[in-house]
């Protein structure tokens, strides 16, 4: 059945002042020094003509992963569109940071030391900070905590984050966030010591934030980085398998934090909003079928309200950030450099931000399946074009829509960044075979958003024109139209809407 939509001028609830940087993203420390990521899925797998192998044997990681060289963070083409972004916040972490030596003096040759996966030179790191100052970005970071650094029941000691936070500071691009450890609560799968326990988290969780506070007082702390110890996909959901699969063991916030001495700046977990193909055996995969559902598309601000209870607890009044946020895990659904996944990406904004504010960093800026830009050559998906229109046109005032969220009806309505009274809409139609009437009070300007081949298209469409870059890498026109009367949205459409 058709839905209808009546929008208002005015008269508005508002509901908060949303960070500027809302729409940041991660370079993993993986991209940095180069090192294994998520298999890159075949053309026929992303068309969705051929079918994905299933893997029941998720701890074999080479059916999963496979080695990429770094990615050039002097690339034009990258800092260009990075920089169109507008300023974000970068966040340099994952997995693979947790087992990183920062070799800058380079006297390991290339040689990885015990304990250790990886190395970071210290010309990778330069390059890394050139990248930020670049494009007006500030830093977050996450330290290496793994058996080269010290034993479970060792205190941590802290000459390698000096070594990381020290040159940053002397090069001008200073850490400005850090969280401790990423992922900290996946204990077995996140490379730390042998025999680390919550209680040992907890310990060195406060000792570095002490140590934070002492020498670099002006960086936020940020914590605890949690991800899956919440109800993530069991919300009724019609095609997700739940939780995580047993057998990976998992602690929650309380136990990781302890007596929490070191007070945080922020709170942070991870959102994924399901499982991806690769990792499907782990539970928590949606169909493709799914991702205009309802119980799909209310992942995101399911999982912000029940963090956001924790917030209250350890860092009241204070900000809740995503810091690693994406369709699915493990790399990214086939879909998600497509279309298919626009409306999830906006659906995702506009939720969180009537529930909190804060910022989310989304996995990744330009590598796997769920990059904004494709790894290797920079070429911009869907989804960058979606965030660039949403960083152009939303303003930071969050305002109620008045509109109940419901199948072809998902409303969201914020102040306008060019600072001019008025309002700006952003309507999703999440139907797929029905159309969405929207009633506009007055002349409007309109953005419609759709795939140019449907919803599983590579490229996507504005107000019916391919986005593609054009000469010397220019962006194409993200203009308007005027439109008055009745704006029909078609199934899978969304339209940013300017009154």
């Amino acid at each position: 059945m058709a839905k209808f939509v009546t929008l208002r001028c005015e008269g508005l609830e508002p509901l908060r002042s949303i960070n500027p940087m809302l729409v940041s993203y991660n370079v993993e420390m993986t991209e940095v020094t180069g090192g294994t990521f998520w298999k890159a899925y075949t053309e026929a797998q992303i068309d969705g003509t051929e079918e994905f192998p299933a893997i029941l044997d998720w701890s074999n990681m080479g059916n999963l992963q496979q080695w990429y060289d770094p990615i050039d963070t002097t690339n034009p083409r990258l800092i260009k569109l990075a920089k169109d972004l507008g300023p974000a916040w970068i966040r340099v972490s994952g997995t693979w940071a947790n087992k990183t030596y920062y070799d800058f003096d380079g006297k390991c040759g290339g040689k990885v030391p015990e304990g250790f996966q990886n190395l970071l030179t210290k010309e990778q790191w330069l390059h890394l900070l050139d990248f930020v100052k670049a494009v007006g970005g500030k830093l977050l970071v996450s330290i290496a905590n793994c058996p080269g650094i010290h034993k479970a029941d060792e205190p941590m000691p802290f000459e390698q984050a000096e070594l990381l936070f020290k040159t940053s500071k002397e090069y001008g691009v200073p850490i400005s966030a850090a969280e401790f450890t990423n992922e900290p609560n996946l204990i077995a799968l996140s490379g730390l010591p042998q025999g680390y326990t919550a209680a040992d988290h907890a310990r060195d969780h406060d000792r570095f934030g002490a140590w934070l506070r002492e020498n670099y007082p002006e960086c936020l702390l940020v914590g605890p980085c949690t991800v899956g110890d919440i109800d993530m996909f069991g919300i009724g959901n019609d095609g997700a398998g739940g939780g995580m699969a047993a057998g990976f063991e998992m602690v929650t916030t309380e136990q990781l934090l302890g007596d929490y001495n070191s007070k945080m700046d922020v709170f942070s977990y991870h959102y994924y909003n399901g499982v991806s193909e690769r990792g499907a055996a782990m539970g928590g995969h949606w169909p493709y079928e799914s991702i205009l559902s309802e119980p799909y598309l209310g992942v995101a601000a399911s999982c912000a309200k029940q963090y956001t209870a924790r917030r209250d607890k350890y860092v009241p009044g204070g900000q809740m950030w995503v810091t690693e946020s994406g369709d699915a895990g493990c790399g990214g659904n086939t879909w998600a450099s497509t279309y298919a996944d626009v409306p999830r990406t906006l659906n995702e904004l506009g939720q969180f931000c009537t529930v909190t504010d804060g910022v989310i960093f989304h996995n990744t800026l330009a590598s796997s399946d769920y990059g904004y830009l494709k790894h290797g050559t920079f070429e911009p998906r869907p989804n960058y074009f979606a965030v660039l229109l949403w960083n152009r046109l939303m303003g930071q005032t969050a305002y109620d829509s008045g509109i109940a969220i419901e199948e072809g009806k998902h409303v969201y309505c914020h102040s306008r960044k060019d600072g001019k009274e008025g309002l700006v809409y952003l309507v999703i139609n999440n139907s797929w075979t029905e159309e969405t009437a929207v009633e506009l009070p007055k002349e409007a300007e309109v953005y419609v958003l759709a795939g140019k081949d449907g919803l599983r298209s590579r490229t996507m469409t504005l107000n019916g024109k391919e986005l593609k870059l054009g000469e010397n890498d220019a962006l194409p026109c993200l203009c308007g139209e005027k439109a008055e009367g009745t704006l029909q949205i078609a199934p899978g459409g969304c339209a940013f809407i300017v009154l």
